[in-house]
């Protein structure tokens, strides 16, 4: 009886240094987590805390890029024409863009200061004189942005008068040579009694006005297209009436 209990206080000691839920299974060392913590790239990861870890930077996600500014194309050659569409912004504002549309009188209605108009002159130069409005009564300093969005389809309008189909006003074309012969054509063609050797196009200039006749029988009939003239917003083409011969 001594030696059994004596054995049993032996088993006892041996196994109570071991601290484990269950006695009698006992985890392999290989299946210890001994290793240090590697990431996609094999690299250790570093902890910072019980539970923190340094991400790798393989797997972390892209940093977001800078949304792309919802801007406008800044231009300095095109003089702004009626239909043109445009931007206008003042940096001090903070605020978004406003489109404006360039009106038939060549006018953009800016805000705090109303029309003004833009005919011949680029978006910088609009935009210095509108600074300079800005300056002048509304603010101590205006940092001002015309940005052009899209060209007008239509430069402007020409009239054809006379012994023609549709005589009225024509528009022009953006982008195109646009002829005297073309706007003949675009309304319908000569009437009956028009006279064709004598077409007259009649501009305007700060001089005065200017008169050119166009034989438009070697211009429409012959193929002459040298003989033919560009036309300019605002031009009128005159066809008279020939002489009734009975």
């Amino acid at each position: 009886m001594k030696r059994t209990l004596t054995k049993l206080i032996l088993v006892f000691v041996c196994l109570g240094g071991r601290a484990q839920s269950n006695p009698f299974v006992i985890a392999p060392a290989g299946d210890r987590d001994t290793k240090p913590l590697l990431n996609q790239r094999g690299q250790p990861v570093t902890t910072a805390g019980p539970s923190a870890r340094t991400l790798d930077p393989a797997v972390l996600p892209p940093e977001k890029s800078a949304p792309a500014s919802t801007g406008y194309v800044l231009d300095d050659k095109h003089k702004l024409l009626a239909g043109d569409r445009v931007s206008f912004q003042i940096i001090e504002d903070r605020t978004n863009a406003i489109p404006l549309l360039v009106a038939e009188s060549a006018e953009l209605d800016f805000p705090y200061i109303g029309r003004v108009s833009v005919a011949g002159k680029t978006c910088k130069q609009a935009a210095d004189e509108i600074k300079a409005m800005l300056e002048k009564d509304y603010y101590y300093k205006a940092t001002v942005v015309i940005g052009l969005d899209s060209l007008t389809k239509v430069l402007g309008k020409v009239y054809v008068f006379g012994p023609v189909r549709s005589p009225g006003p024509v528009e022009i074309p953006a982008n195109e040579n646009f002829t005297a012969g073309k706007a003949i054509l675009r309304v319908g063609g000569f009437g009956d009694f028009a006279n064709r050797r004598k077409v007259q196009v009649i501009r305007k200039t700060d001089t005065g006005n200017k008169t050119m006749i166009i034989n438009m029988e070697n211009v429409l009939e012959k193929g002459k297209t040298e003989e033919d003239i560009t036309l300019q917003p605002e031009d009128f083409i005159i066809v008279p009436q020939r002489a009734i011969n009975w």
